[in-house]
């Protein structure tokens, strides 16, 4: 069976041949682009699993490529993994308030670049027994199998990361979850962990849930919990 195509898009050549020396060997089908104007025209023609996009591209940079892909009904769905040289939070929240499933910092190791991507593929293809229990919590409602959330009877349009995050806090309200726990449960156990890249998800999280938000605690210097009911 084909591996899944991946369109990779840096300005900086060395980059370019970094991933694709390292993705092809896990053989996946690549395809490169310099710019933004060139990923965009690619996209259009031909069908990709996942883009690995850079944020500081000349010209049309990496955010603006990101609205575009997620704003064409052909590329909606094909997960993003970002790559950032800042490493700043607001840049990332940024990328990930758009729909990108993950971001990488420069300068990366190979082998997390590896990971990030087989993990991305491997959970949109992954299914769970939980994925049909609709979870009511407060005015939430969260529909695993269909993977939309109704706050207050609106509809919030959540990444898949952030969507899996939800998910796993609601289901257990009360229950104190550790970064490194909910890392597991979103993206399975072989991710590697960081506490700024589940902070940062869960800012992202709070912000399109408006005042549902709040129900995310913080239990300092350990996790993360959703409010339980008194």
């Amino acid at each position: 069976m084909a591996k899944e195509r991946i369109l990779v898009v840096d300005d900086e050549e060395d980059i370019l041949e970094l991933v694709r020396f390292h993705l092809a060997r896990e053989g996946y089908q690549l395809t490169l682009a310099a710019t933004g104007e060139e990923a965009l025209k690619k996209a259009k023609r031909e069908t990709f699993d996942l883009v690995v996009l850079d944020l500081m591209l000349p010209g049309l940079d990496g955010l603006e490529v990101a609205k575009a892909l997620k704003a064409d009904a052909r590329t909606k769905s094909v997960p993003i993994v970002m790559l950032t040289a800042k490493g700043e939070d607001a840049d990332v929240v940024s990328g990930l308030e758009i729909g990108a499933d993950d971001y990488i910092t420069k300068p990366f190791s190979p082998r997390v670049l590896t990971a990030r991507v087989k993990a991305v593929l491997r959970r949109r293809s992954t299914a769970t027994p939980d994925d049909t229990k609709i979870i009511t919590i407060y005015e939430l409602e969260i529909h695993p199998g269909r993977r939309t959330v109704l706050a207050g009877g609106e509809a919030v349009d959540l990444t898949y990361t952030e969507f899996q995050l939800l998910s796993v806090l609601a289901r257990r309200p009360g229950w104190v979850f550790t970064r490194s726990q909910i890392v597991d449960a979103v993206r399975g156990s072989d991710y590697p962990v960081t506490d700024r890249s589940v902070d940062v998800q869960v800012v992202g999280l709070r912000k399109k849930l408006g005042a549902y938000g709040d129900y995310i605690e913080t239990v300092r210097g350990v996790g993360y919990r959703f409010k339980e009911k008194p």
